[in-house]
């Protein structure tokens, strides 16, 4: 059995026997809370390991939190966002002197833990997605990507946060120049059960010890009052230039660092209180247009809230930015674009006969890519795999995962079904 990550027979969990196993203890809460928690625990296997998780946010628990052979595996938290900065900034770190800006990649996000096994060993590290599976495709191919045995064996109870990027990626592919398929950055380090953050500069002096690549640290800077602190090269720039005149606010050295990462097409920044409990985040407008033409390609599978989101982002930085006209319309125009060309694309595309969907490489084992394809079958997804060859030992299959509403909407409205608005 390649994969072995199924969904149950459907029968709800028993909450006396997760009780049993001190479950609530390990979350923190009482019996009465997990009772009500159970309802909505979600059962599944992994190569005949039962495990639950919770698929959504409830009760004060994070969303992918997991209960596994005894033992809690925390959800990561969600990450707030400001649609301004001057003041999204200091209304997001009240308590705070100082933060860290650290890059935002796009990805997808994986936890990665250490599980004791019933044989006794010292257990299996497991990749665990954002909404709580565990992926075998991430599972497999990520000891090739980085080596976690060390950091594990001096912290067992360690929760390793990161982002899965590259072009050969199984759900959210993106092209960085320092990538040729799949690679691994870590972003975050929390305890497995508390799910309690490393602080910042702990987090990074560790992962550097145990040579795990991470996310880009821009610098540390100071929320609203003037002055900066010590950054990694002590220019609190990510090209290392010369200070700018006066000491700008976080605020301020965030703009700086977005526009820079807008040019070359990157996804943005998250900001963290120095004890790593809080964050902010703030996105590229190419990262946002970039995501609208995606969805728009799409344009009957992906909700008007998701849409609509990006929509507004663009128009508060549009005025923070204090556009000229000129601007202003430039960034309509690449928006307008970004919305109707991905659309008629898409019928175009179906006129022909074709399908749409969302098409992905993935480069890996043949038994990692047949646990990959099982999972996401596994989840009701149509694949359709469109190439399958193998290069030095490994197989790399390129598929689309098929998007039923668009295609049918899209064929039905092409041969003259009628809108009633």
């Amino acid at each position: 059995m390649a994969d072995g990550n199924r969904p149950a027979d459907g029968a709800p969990p028993d909450p006396d026997a997760l009780l049993a196993e001190g479950y609530h203890r390990r979350l923190g809460i009482g019996e009465s809370a997990f009772r009500q928690l159970a309802e909505y625990l979600e059962r599944r296997e992994y190569e005949g390991r039962p495990y639950w998780h919770v698929s959504d946010y409830r009760r004060g628990i994070e969303r992918g939190t997991v209960l596994i052979g005894g033992t809690v595996v925390r959800g990561f938290p969600k990450v707030p966002r400001t649609l301004v900065l001057e003041t999204g900034v200091p209304e997001g770190f009240p308590d705070h002197d100082a933060v860290a800006v650290e890059e935002k990649l796009n990805g997808y996000n994986v936890r990665v833990a250490r599980i004791g096994s019933d044989d006794g060993d010292d257990g299996d590290l497991l990749a665990f997605t954002r909404s709580g599976l565990i992926c075998p495709f991430t599972t497999r191919v990520l000891e090739r990507l980085v080596e976690l045995e060390p950091l594990f064996d001096a912290f067992p109870d360690a929760m390793v946060c990161g982002e899965m990027i590259g072009p050969e990626n199984p759900y959210t592919a993106h092209e960085y120049a320092d990538v040729d398929s799949l690679a691994f950055r870590a972003f975050d380090w929390r305890d497995r059960e508390s799910g309690d953050p490393l602080p910042v500069r702990e987090r990074r002096e560790r992962y550097e010890r145990f040579d795990v690549p991470q996310t880009r640290l821009f610098g540390i800077y100071d929320v609203a009052e003037s002055g900066r602190s010590p950054t990694t090269d002590g220019s609190g720039r990510e090209d290392g230039g010369d200070s700018p005149k006066g000491k700008p606010t976080a605020a301020d050295e965030v703009r700086r660092i977005i526009e820079r990462l807008d040019e070359r097409g990157r996804e943005g920044v998250v900001m963290k209180s120095l004890d790593g409990r809080e964050q902010l985040k703030y996105t590229t407008s190419a990262a946002n247009v970039g995501d609208l033409a995606y969805a728009f390609s799409l344009p009957f599978d992906y909700g008007q809230a998701f849409m609509f989101r990006r929509l507004i982002r663009e128009a508060f930085q549009s005025v923070e930015w204090d556009e000229s006209d000129e601007e202003a319309r430039e960034r309509t125009h690449d928006l307008g674009e970004a919305i109707l060309l991905s659309m008629r694309d898409t019928i175009e595309t179906v006129a022909e006969g074709e399908s749409v969907g969302e098409r992905h490489t993935v480069r890996a084992s043949p038994e990692a890519v047949d646990a990959l394809l099982e999972h996401l079958r596994g989840q009701g997804l149509r694949i359709e795999i469109e190439s399958d060859e193998r290069e030095d030992g490994d197989r790399v299959v390129t598929f689309c995962k098929r998007t039923q509403s668009t295609n049918d909407k899209t064929k039905n409205y092409l041969e003259g079904q009628v809108v009633r608005e």
